[in-house]
Parts: C-alpha cells; structure tokens; sequence
C-alpha cells in the first residue's frame, strides 16, 4: 500500500514539470520541442486600451483614485516592432471612485525609443 501511495505522490509531483512542454518525434528521427507557457515572461497589467498619439504611449488603465505613471515599470523589448509591457510595481490602495480609470503617458524619449519606432503594446486588454 505504501508503495501505492508514494508512486502517486512521485506522479502527481512530475506532472506539473511535463505539462509546460510538448514533445515531438517524427519518423525521420528529428525531435522538436514547443513550449506552450512561458514562465519568464512578466506579468502585465490588464489596461483598458492603448494607444500611440503625438509621440507618446498613452494606457487607460482601472485606478482607486492613487495610480500614476510612477508605479509601473515599463519593458521595452529590443525586437522589431518593439514590444512593451506595462508591470503594476505599486498597487493602488486608495478608495475613491474612478470607474473610467486614468490615463497615463511615457513618451518615446521615457520608452528609450527614436519617435515613430515600431511598437505594440503586450498587455492583455479588458
């Protein structure tokens, strides 16, 4: 019974690890390997819209009256369009109603681009 118990508890503890990758073996002995998550990937807060206008990244995103531009750290990938992800890093704790959210600005120059890079936002929309 004891060994019943522990390959299951052994099973249930590697599952997870082999969930997070799909292996394929065609006949001709090539074998690829597709990861289906990424765990490294940053977590980005879900904005209400976005939008690019005179220069500038301008995110509507849901506030409790304290949210500014200075609670979120910015990622800007090196790729072509450039990719960026909005990371709440300071959660807003107030109280007041702003049930359209804010608005927040960073500029190319605040991005670290040239103005008129290529860009897409990679935060999940609400």
């Amino acid at each position: 019974m004891r060994a019943v118990v522990k390959g299951l508890v052994i099973a249930a503890l590697a599952a997870p690890l082999l969930s997070a990758c799909v292996i394929y073996d065609s006949d001709a002995g090539e074998k690829m390997v597709v990861n289906v998550s990424r765990n490294d990937a940053p977590v980005g807060e879900a904005i209400r819209q976005a939008r690019f206008v005179d220069g500038a990244l301008v995110a509507r995103i849901d506030s409790n009256g304290c949210t500014q531009a200075s609670d979120f750290e910015v990622l800007v990938s090196d790729s072509s369009p450039a990719e960026i992800t909005l990371r709440r890093t300071k959660p807003d704790l107030c109280k007041a109603l702003a049930p359209d959210g804010v608005e927040l600005r960073w500029t190319y120059a605040d991005l670290g681009l040239a103005p008129g890079t290529p860009a897409r936002i990679m935060n999940p929309l609400k």
